[in-house]
């Protein structure tokens, strides 16, 4: 049995990551779990940040992974994440942050055959 796609991205998303990855070159996603950015998928270089010894790997957007936390899995652990993009501003630190457009996640459940 193949592991269910835990991860897709919206055609607007696809575009904005394809921007940010133009100006930043490598780049990865990782699924804020609150605090001051809330809920938000949360895009760094590649370079600059850390991938944690408990953030789990959800998947990749194309050749960009996208990470969580593995308490923020166990809990989401039945749902598929979607990266969309709304208008405002990104997280403080993300890098869709002062584009006028932000990434958000969105979800579903997993169903029995994915």
């Amino acid at each position: 049995m193949s592991e269910p796609l835990r991860v897709e991205a919206t055609p607007a998303a696809l575009a904005l990551i394809e921007e940010i990855k133009a100006e930043h070159g490598p780049i990865l996603f990782h699924q804020s779990g609150g605090c001051c950015d809330g809920s938000s998928p949360m895009c760094y270089r590649q370079a600059e940040f850390i991938v944690g010894d408990r953030d789990v790997l959800l998947g990749r957007i194309g050749d960009v992974p996208v990470y969580i936390s593995e308490a923020q899995f166990e809990a989401w652990r039945h749902t598929r994440l979607i990266l969309d993009v709304v208008p405002g501003r990104g997280g403080m630190f993300s890098l869709d942050n002062g584009r006028e457009r932000r990434f958000l996640t969105r979800s579903r459940l997993l169903a029995g055959e994915d």
